[in-house]
């Protein structure tokens, strides 16, 4: 069984992948559906604003904190390798990286950041935001399936 700091570090794995998991669901859930319902202008001026706020300490604590959580479980587990737990270990971590920190960085900022230089009320900004809303939703998913994918993984190292 997984001991001492090496424990702390895979439960707090958990708890980052899970609570990013949990953000992430709830957007594809409801959050993008309620803003899909407004008109265009709306949703678009509403999604900006969300965009923006997430940029603030408390998210970025949990998103960018379990991502280098993630690396450091990936490199102690490495190091220590092949312990109890490895492979489960490497696997939250990959799944994590790959599909919640890199989806991010490569499908939904770019869409956010496009979405930022629209007018809100303009006929370009409508006719992009049916899209946008399908697209960073779809890849929204990603995110969600990955983290609590990675939550499963490090809890089944724990186990």
């Amino acid at each position: 069984m997984i001991d001492g700091p090496y424990f702390v570090l895979a439960v707090l794995g958990v708890l980052g992948t899970g609570l990013a998991a949990g953000v992430f669901c709830a957007f594809s859930t409801f959050v993008m559906r309620g803003l899909a319902a407004l008109p265009p202008a709306q949703g678009v001026a509403a999604m900006n604003a969300i965009n923006r706020a997430a940029v603030r300490p408390a998210f970025m604590l949990v998103f960018l904190g379990t991502t280098v959580l993630s690396v450091v479980i990936a490199v102690v587990t490495f190091v220590r390798w092949p312990d109890e737990g490895a492979v489960e270990l490497l696997l939250g971590s990959a799944l994590y990286l790959i599909g919640s920190f890199g989806v991010t960085v490569a499908a939904n900022v770019p869409r956010n950041e496009a979405l930022l230089r629209l007018e809100p009320a303009s006929a370009e900004a409508a006719g992009r935001w049916p899209g946008y809303v399908r697209e960073w939703t779809a890849w929204n998913h990603v995110r969600t399936g990955a983290s609590a994918a990675a939550a499963v993984a490090y809890v089944l190292a724990l186990a």
